[in-house]
């Protein structure tokens, strides 16, 4: 049977098919909508993806993304330096970030301790953040990994590390979602509710 789609048009189909959260269909309707791009919009998308690509690397402090040495938030004198917000990936920075309460500093692991996936202290950027303790006047480490099995591990690994150089190390409260009714949440959700209770 005769492929019915040009296959550069396939092509383009099959790269926006590898991106995480898109299936085919999604694909498809951002295939069509590229090729409807005019030539000048076409190439200045494709001139962003190729920039973001070369452009961007990791903040030499904070291992978040930046297009420089140091991103703003290590590079702005308003935050304060003292207190680092400990997250797994850049997204996670970004959605702190976008609460507007939080004006410390932070500092990307890119993952999480998961022997699993072989993924374990040494793939993560655990040692620039203990670096960063020896040179900053730190006085708070966040632990803000993610509420699972790995984020959990890595959290107490980092804390286990960072308790002997005499840092307050906290933690994300989690549990309860607000808004959210008692029946649908889960058991571990509402156990972890449950120990991180706050008096009234």
């Amino acid at each position: 049977m005769a492929q019915y789609q040009a296959a550069p048009l396939e092509n383009l189909v099959d790269q926006f098919e590898k991106m995480p959260g898109i299936g085919h269909k999604t694909a498809q309707r951002l295939a069509y909508y590229v090729l409807n791009l005019s030539k000048t919009e076409a190439e200045a998308l494709a001139k962003a993806v190729t920039d973001a690509h070369e452009k961007i690397r990791y903040c030499s402090r904070c291992c978040n993304l930046t297009d420089s040495e140091l991103c703003p938030v290590c590079k702005s004198p308003a935050r304060d330096h003292g207190v680092i917000c400990v997250v797994e990936t850049p997204r996670d920075a970004a959605a702190v970030e976008n609460t507007h309460e939080f004006k410390g500093v932070y500092h990307v692991l890119h993952g999480a301790i998961s022997p699993l996936n072989d993924v374990g202290p040494d793939n993560l950027t655990i040692k620039q953040l203990l670096a960063r303790l020896g040179n900053d006047s730190v006085s708070e480490v966040i632990m803000a990994t993610n509420p699972t099995v790995e984020g959990d591990a890595t959290a107490m690994y980092i804390s286990k590390l960072l308790k002997p150089m005499g840092v307050k190390v906290t933690r994300l409260a989690y549990g309860i979602p607000v808004g959210g009714d008692l029946e649908y949440a889960d058991e571990y959700t509402l156990a972890k509710a449950l120990e991180g209770r706050n008096e009234i």
